[in-house]
């Protein structure tokens, strides 16, 4: 299997705002560094780098103008004589405009983002767009022939919605992938994310089409972030209605439970008959995790792997979540082996 990277995400870390104080973000360049060095010690397969692709083929899963908003914000937040990493502090809620863009950066950073926990840096533009165009390239790989590949994405993507920024994510990889197998010709595409949080983001994007179904598995929002998406009850709208499923999971879920949900979404997914799977990859569902609590082990990654490669799908899987630096890498690559070996019994590394 291919494995994409590029050292562009090592120009982005920043601070955000967490347990009412400004401290280093927990999603940091270590994270795909460290998953990257499993990578080649387990001989996965060749490391390359991503194709430069132009920013209009972000546009789909996202605005024109968010792109462009991206693509301009640190300039225009130290125009304003700011040398410190950006961050939004209010935000256009209920009773508030939502539709009007303001005209300062101060305005703009609110009204295209969720949380305090996405700044803007002076890398950040350069490492968002080489992440995005890692999950481009592994999508040409499998739409060229290739049963699967595996876009090391940094930073994630699933928060970020068609005008939203948030929780550690800007641009969407994996809805910006899928958008562009619809664009090559797949008729059908499923985005599966596998990601503790649940993808908000990527729910919003495909919500009103049934072009693309979007299946997440996901600590219950009820105590989990992002809280405010990923009910059982948000079954798509309009022509996307039915194609959108969420099955929340409680606090303590370990294999059994997080099987017996993965079953249900592999007959979903049967059902929709799909030409290509993209797989939003988080391991933050990791028994140790320090921001997540479902329960399972290094071993059941291979199991979660294993029961992927059944599916018998076409498969881009596009890095997400998962913030136990030092076991991250091991559970990534035990994924990437097990749907690989596509056998009962593979040996975790």
């Amino acid at each position: 299997m291919i494995t994409y990277y590029s050292t562009e995400h090592q120009r982005h870390h920043g601070v955000e705002l967490k347990d009412a104080a400004i401290k280093p973000s927990f999603e940091k360049p270590g994270r795909a560094d460290t998953i990257l060095a499993q990578v080649r010690q387990a001989a996965l397969g060749a490391v390359q780098p991503g194709q430069a692709h132009d920013s209009s083929l972000y546009v789909g899963a996202h605005s024109e103008r968010y792109v462009r908003f991206l693509q301009q914000a640190w300039s225009d937040w130290t125009a304003t004589g700011q040398t410190h990493d950006a961050l939004p502090l209010i935000w256009p809620v209920r009773d508030l405009r939502s539709d009007l863009e303001p005209a300062t950066i101060d305005g703009r950073l609110g009204f295209y983002s969720m949380d305090a926990g996405s700044p803007i840096t002076a890398g950040t533009w350069a490492a968002i767009s080489a992440s995005a165009d890692l999950a481009l390239t592994g999508m040409a790989t499998v739409q060229a022939g290739a049963p699967a590949a595996f876009a090391l994405c940094r930073p994630p993507g699933h928060h970020a919605g068609p005008e939203m920024m948030g929780g550690y994510c800007y641009l969407n990889n994996a809805a910006i992938a899928a958008q562009q197998a619809r664009r090559q010709g797949a008729q059908r595409v499923v985005v599966l994310d596998v990601d503790f949080h649940h993808g908000n983001g990527t729910q919003s994007i495909f919500y009103g089409r049934d072009d693309v179904l979007f299946v997440s598995l996901h600590g219950d929002p009820v105590h989990c972030y992002p809280y405010f998406s990923g009910h059982a009850d948000e079954i798509g709208a309009g022509a996307g209605l039915g194609f959108n499923l969420n099955l929340p999971l409680s606090k303590g879920t370990a294999w059994p439970a997080y099987q017996a949900a993965l079953q249900v979404a592999a007959q979903r997914v049967q059902a929709y008959a799909p030409d290509v799977l993209v797989v939003s990859l988080g391991v933050d569902t990791f028994e140790h995790d320090p921001i997540s609590h479902f329960r399972l082990a290094s071993a059941d990654f291979v199991r979660l792997g294993e029961s992927l490669a059944t599916w018998g799908l076409p498969t881009l899987f596009v890095m997400e979540g998962g913030y136990m630096v030092d076991d991250i890498g091991r559970n990534v690559v035990n994924v990437l082996q097990g749907f690989e070996g596509g056998r009962a019994g593979a040996q975790p590394v």
